[in-house]
Order: structure tokens, then C-alpha cells, then sequence
């Protein structure tokens, strides 16, 4: 004991001073936390005994209201840090190297540098306001939890031992997972993903990918999946064929065509949505006949077994060819009128009036296919028109031998094969020939015809029959 200040006693007190070392904890949650925790006494004073803390090896410290987490760099044998669900704003951790698992959720961090971090094998940072994350340095990665960030890019080639990774609600454009193997949970939904390559990733079993761009999605390799998500996309078509452990899927709101889910395990499916695919012609099953009232949409009941017989129709109108003297262009249905194959040439309209001969050609196109039809427009202001062939095969176009008479001066049409043997007579008012004899199709052949005209005039001549 010294009871008079002396340069013996002045020395004790300084020496006793850098001894006991402090860190500085300026935040008075932070502080008081750790006062709970027993590693300082109060009153608050903005100091820790660092002795008190370097050899912490789990700190849990969330949803206290800390704002700075300043003081956490002499935790230096922390392993696992939790300061989830507070207003931190910024954090270093770069003296916490021997972390292994990181959870700062839900605060309102705009960086974070972890690369001194090289075992860490879970990091926890989604509804932060990250703009990039670098995690190259961290091989040893497992669990990445980014979701709900300001991420424009994500690079994960070197985190190979990666098993989960979450990085929904960002703004990825691009996501490559080719070399992440083990992963065996993906949630990369609500970005901007066109392309997702899913063909090394053989160990996955969960993949949510809602919410993006994608139009093509190959899940081929990826025997072991039990659960998809891939609504609000893009796609055209989706087979799961060869995913006999699908339990889940939720592929609702794309631009179906065609999805084959006939995995021979169809069984074990608890849950499928492919409702608001406006397009969707079948579905392939494994059993047509069974029980799909669980499924949505309930109302669908085009399912099949036998992928031939699941084909894309585009409905498409068809009229007869035409001759006169001008035609309009009566209402459609489904397609509109071209001048040109496959949509091309000028548009025309319905009402228009023709008034030149013609092909015209009525399109229709969808988000699956596309489908045709055509016919003849021939504009004469003859008193007759003799057709000098007609192809009677169901297609639409020149099926029937039809006379136009417009001045009604034909009274009677005979015709005959060429061996003079009467097939058909016409009278005034029906001049058409359908190319059939006591109800049985004519063969390929030239066919001879009289025309009668009201003047008593007769007209002879021939025409073909084209199948």
C-alpha cells in the first residue's frame, strides 16, 4: 500500500495501468450487451477489458439496437458472430479471422470486406444495402444467405464447397454455377437472369429461379430434385422427365406450350401449379386417368400419357377461293389477312375490297407456334369462268370444279369421263363438282364437260382432276 505519492508508487500505478489493457466500445448497446454477457461491469463507459474478450469464441448480439459495432476487432478467437437484426451500418472484421460463421441480416450495411475471412463457412447477409460482395478469398464457403441486397454481380467459382446459396432480390443479370458441384439448394429468384446453366449441379435438390427471364431451363442432370419454383418466367416448354424425385412444382404464370412430367413417379407429387399458361395444349403424365383435382388448374383436363399425341395447335381460319367480280374481306377469327407466306407482305384488313386476282394468305401466329392457310382471289367481269383443273383433297384451296355464271346465262353443266360415260349434272344455281361418283372419289384424269347455255348454245371442253 502507498499512502504518500512517491516515484516507487507512481511507477506501480502506471505499470498497473498498461496493464490492463482496454478496447473501445462507444456504441451503449453494444457495451451493454456485453455487460450482460458478463464480460464488463457497469456503469457504461465506452471501455471493455480486452483480456475479457479476445478469447470469446461465440458472440450472439442480435436485435439490440447497436448501431456501432466498433470494438469487435479484439474479439480476435471469435468463431461465430451473430449482430443480426440491428442498424449497423458499417462493419470491420478483418481482425476476426478465425470466424466461421457470419450473420449480419437485416441491418443496413452498404459494404463488407471478408476477405481476411479465408475459413469461413457461413455468411449470412441478405436485407443489407450491399451494392458488391467479393468472396473470392473464401474457398471454404458453405451457406452463402445474400437475398435482398443491391447486388449487380455475384461471382461464386471459387466457392466450390458451396451447398446453399440464396441471392434472390437482387439485380443479377448473370449467375455462373457451373463450378459450385456440391450445391444442393439454389434460390437465385427476383433478378434479372436470362440463362441459367444447371448441368454440373447434379447434387441439387432445391432450385427456385421465379421471377426472372429465363426461357429455356435444362434440369435433365438433376436427378435428385425434389422442389421447383420457376413461375413468372419465360418458358415454352418444361420437361421433367427424368426427375423422378419431384415432389413440388410451381411453374404457373409462363408461356407454356407443352410440360412433361411423366417421371414414372408421379405418385409422390404433392403440390403442381402450371395454372396462367395461356397457351398450353397437354400435359404428358404418367397416368391419364388419374386423380388431378389437387392440381392447378383444376379446371385442365387435356392430360396424356403418349408424348406423340401432345402437339401444338395454333388455330387458324380458312376460306374458299373466290371468283367475281371484287371481293371483300370478310371477319376473322383467328390469323390475319397477308399478302405474302408466313406474315409477310402488306397487311390487309377486313372490309377491304379486292379488286385485283391474288393469293392471299391469313396468319396467325402465338408464343408457341405459328400455323397458315390461303385461297384464290381471281377478279374477271366475264359472263363465265371455266376452271381448267381442281385438286378435291380436303385442304382448302380449289376443292371443288365451280363455274362462275355472272349474267346467269348458264342453264346446265354435264360432265363426263373420257370414255363418254355421264358423272354429274349441274343445274343453274349449284355449278360445282366436288370430283366424286355414286359417293366414291375419281381417280387423278382429264374430264370432259358441255356447258348449256340459256341461249341454246353449247359450250365443250376439259378440264383436270389433281389429287
Amino acid at each position: 500500500m502507498c499512502f504518500k505519492i512517491s516515484d516507487v508508487c507512481l511507477f506501480f500505478i502506471v505499470f498497473q495501468l498498461k496493464v490492463i489493457a482496454q478496447t473501445y466500445v462507444p456504441d451503449n448497446n453494444f457495451e451493454q450487451a456485453l455487460i450482460n454477457l458478463g464480460y464488463d461491469t457497469a456503469p457504461l463507459d465506452n471501455f471493455v477489458p480486452t483480456t475479457n474478450i479476445n478469447t470469446v469464441t461465440s458472440l450472439d448480439i442480435a436485435e439490440l439496437n447497436i448501431t456501432d459495432l466498433t470494438g469487435i476487432e479484439d474479439f480476435l478467437s471469435l468463431t461465430s458472430l451473430d449482430c443480426s437484426e440491428n442498424q449497423i451500418t458499417s462493419l470491420n472484421v478483418s481482425q476476426n479471422t478465425q470466424l466461421t460463421e457470419l450473420y449480419i441480416n437485416d441491418n443496413q450495411i452498404n459494404t463488407i470486406d471478408i476477405s481476411n475471412l479465408t475459413i469461413l463457412k457461413i455468411f449470412w447477409c441478405f436485407n443489407n444495402n450491399l451494392n458488391q460482395l467479393v468472396i473470392d478469398n473464401n474457398p471454404n464457403l458453405i451457406s452463402l444467405v445474400c437475398w435482398n441486397n443491391n447486388l449487380s454481380t455475384l461471382s461464386v467459382t471459387n466457392n466450390k464447397a458451396l451447398t446453399v446459396l440464396v441471392c434472390e432480390e437482387n439485380n443479377l443479370s448473370n449467375l455462373d454455377i457451373t463450378q459450385n458441384t456440391a450445391l444442393n439448394r439454389l434460390q437465385c429468384g427476383s433478378n434479372f437472369l436470362n440463362n441459367l446453366m444447371l448441368t454440373k449441379n447434379t447434387n441439387l435438390t432445391y432450385l427456385a429461379c421465379e421471377n426472372n427471364q429465363l426461357s429455356t431451363l435444362d434440369v435433365s442432370q438433376n436427378t435428385a430434385l425434389k422442389t421447383v419454383i420457376c413461375n413468372n418466367n419465360n418458358f415454352k416448354t418444361l420437361d421433367f422427365s427424368n426427375n423422378t424425385n419431384l415432389s413440388y412444382l410451381d411453374c404457373h404464370s409462363n408461356n407454356l406450350c407443352t410440360l412433361n412430367i411423366k417421371n414414372g413417379n408421379n405418385s409422390t407429387i404433392t403440390f403442381m401449379d402450371f395454372s396462367n399458361n395461356n397457351f398450353i395444349n397437354c400435359v404428358i403424365v404418367d397416368n391419364e386417368n388419374a386423380d388431378f383435382s389437387a392440381w392447378k388448374p383444376n379446371n385442365f383436363n387435356n392430360y396424356t400419357n403418349k408424348i406423340e399425341t401432345c402437339r401444338v395447335f395454333i388455330p387458324v381460319d380458312e376460306l374458299n377461293d373466290f371468283i367475281g367480280k371484287y371481293y371483300t374481306l370478310p371477319t376473322l377469327t383467328n390469323g390475319n389477312y397477308f399478302t405474302e407466306s408466313n406474315g409477310a407482305g402488306t397487311l390487309l384488313n377486313a372490309g377491304d375490297n379486292i379488286t385485283e386476282s391474288q393469293i392471299i394468305y391469313i396468319y396467325n401466329e402465338t408464343i408457341c407456334d405459328s400455323n397458315e392457310s390461303y385461297f384464290n382471289v381471281l377478279i374477271t367481269d366475264a359472263d363465265y369462268y371455266i376452271p381448267k383443273y381442281f385438286t378435291p383433297n380436303n385442304d382448302g384451296s380449289h376443292d371443288l370444279w365451280k363455274i362462275l355464271d355472272n349474267t346467269n346465262i348458264i342453264s346446265k353443266i354435264s360432265i363426263y369421263n373420257k370414255y363418254g360415260k355421264l358423272l354429274k349434272n349441274l343445274s343453274s344455281g349449284n355449278l360445282q363438282w366436288d370430283g366424286t361418283f355414286n359417293g366414291k372419289h375419281l381417280p387423278t384424269d382429264d374430264y370432259w364437260y358441255v356447258i348449256n347455255l340459256n341461249t341454246g348454245e353449247a359450250i365443250r371442253g376439259h378440264f383436270a382432276l389433281k389429287r
